[in-house]
């Protein structure tokens, strides 16, 4: 590897300050000294190819760096001080960062039942967040998994760099047919790989799929070890294992001065789909974001099958400045109304299954309507289209404002006294599903904006 050093003889250098440059891939590999050597004045640096076992730097204190260096993967490495999250990690899903966002630096878990998207969704995060390398844990799931993350990958590209995806992504293979105590040491190997990189100062995601068979395997250990189970068998210590792990993500200031995150994102597969079992619920108490996937919207095809009603996320306080200024200061107050109009749709929900939405006053047969489009054409997306597997902030708020158009419209012609069904009926918002697949969508966009606006007009005159 050609190494470049960024520090001459005679520098004072501490724990954690970078001494040189390796270019990997189309990622820069910054060498450091490690945070458990003493730091010192640098007696000698060499430039040139090296291998990573070549001492290429002396100290004066006798300590020789070579460019790798070891770390027991249980210990955290340490850094300056951990910072507030505010920024978010963009996800390109849009129930994620439309309704339950992420910070960078932030912990979540996808919980949920077999067959309801977890891996798709984890896979859809490793491919499009906003981090700049992605660690992905395969820890005890389907070899297949893991394949086609290493078939997909090299074919994508990165939307921010254009080179393949595999470039950033780093693969830590652990399937079900490994040994356990394997199992039980990858999750503490990819966080640790996280850390090396965050002190690099790159932001770092990293997927874990799925800390539940990581909990089976310290089950299994444990019992062998003949300690005593606590609930459900597992090791009275899993709460505090759960917790030292979610608690090495963070936005950090690095020994380096630099600013570094690692995003912790864990999928929980509860036997069942149960949510009371011990894995979940001490889950739920680490972790920030809480996005439950839903059988029951998977079987309706509706994905990602993240339960907007069960789901929540405690980063909105924190991140509401971030997209006042990047976003619009619309945002918020449009993001507050769709969680209302969803909430309002599930109420209704009873009633129409036991009467028909017929029998429901004309104000609520178009509170379902919105919220009918809220789902369809907001909440649902497409991870095998090309457009629609990532959609950003813009197109997310553009769409958004779209139906909020037409609700605002929709109660305005219903007092002007124009008939339910020609409201619910209008022709022009059949085209809004389209916008999700088009990818230079703004004239269209305006385009059905006005055309629902001159319909609109039509109505409340023959009205």
């Amino acid at each position: 590897w050609d190494f470049k050093p960024v520090v001459k003889t005679g520098d004072l250098v501490a724990p954690g300050t970078i001494i040189g440059e390796v270019q990997e891939t189309n990622i820069v590999h910054k060498i450091m000294i490690p945070p458990d050597v003493e730091g010192g004045k640098i007696k000698d640096i060499k430039s040139g190819s090296f291998t990573i076992d070549d001492i290429i730097c002396t100290l004066d204190n006798g300590a020789e760096i070579s460019m790798m260096h070891k770390w027991p993967v249980r210990i955290p490495r340490p850094v300056t001080e951990k910072l507030n999250p505010d920024i978010p990690l963009i996800t390109g899903q849009r129930i994620l960062d439309g309704l339950f966002p992420i910070a960078k630096g932030g912990t979540a878990a996808i919980p949920g039942p077999f067959g309801s998207g977890k891996t798709v969704t984890q896979q859809a995060l490793a491919k499009w967040s906003d981090a700049e390398i992605v660690v992905y844990i395969g820890c005890g799931e389907r070899g297949n998994e893991m394949t086609e993350v290493l078939t997909e990958f090299p074919e994508l590209e990165d939307p921010k760099t254009g080179k393949p995806l595999m470039e950033r992504t780093v693969l830590i293979a652990n399937t079900s047919n490994m040994p356990v105590a394997a199992r039980e040491a990858s999750v503490y190997t990819g966080i640790t790989i996280a850390e090396y990189f965050r002190d690099m100062g790159y932001d770092v995601s990293l997927m874990a799929d799925s800390t539940s068979r990581w909990a089976e395997a310290m089950r299994e250990i444990s019992s062998r070890l003949e300690e005593m189970p606590g609930e459900e068998g597992y090791p009275a210590y899993l709460a505090a294992r759960l917790s030292e792990f979610y608690e090495r993500a963070g936005r950090v200031n690095t020994l380096n001065k630099d600013f570094g995150s690692v995003t912790v994102i864990g999928a929980v597969s509860p036997p069942g789909g149960d949510f009371s079992e011990p894995v979940t619920q001490n889950t739920l108490r680490i972790v920030k974001c809480f996005w439950a996937l839903d059988a029951k919207l998977s079987q309706r095809r509706h994905f990602p099958a993240i339960n907007w009603l069960n789901s929540y996320s405690l980063y909105l306080d924190t991140l509401n400045r971030y997209y006042d200024e990047k976003v619009s200061p619309e945002w918020n107050p449009l993001r507050s109304w769709a969680m209302e109009v969803l909430q309002k749709e599930a109420e209704l929900q009873e009633i129409v299954q036991l009467v028909g939405s017929d029998a429901l006053p004309d104000e609520e047969q178009v509170t379902i309507e919105v919220a009918r489009m809220l789902r369809e054409i907001f909440l649902q997306q497409n991870a095998f289209d090309p457009v629609d597997t990532f959609c950003d902030m813009t197109k997310q708020f553009d769409i958004l404002k779209a139906i909020r158009f037409y609700s605002d419209q929709a109660y305005a012609a219903l007092k002007a006294g124009v008939i339910t069904s020609h409201i619910v009926g209008l022709k022009a918002k059949n085209d809004l599903p389209q916008i999700k697949y088009v990818k230079e969508y703004k004239p269209e966009i305006e385009g059905i904006v006005r055309a629902m606006e001159s319909e609109f007009t039509k109505l409340r005159e023959a009205a």
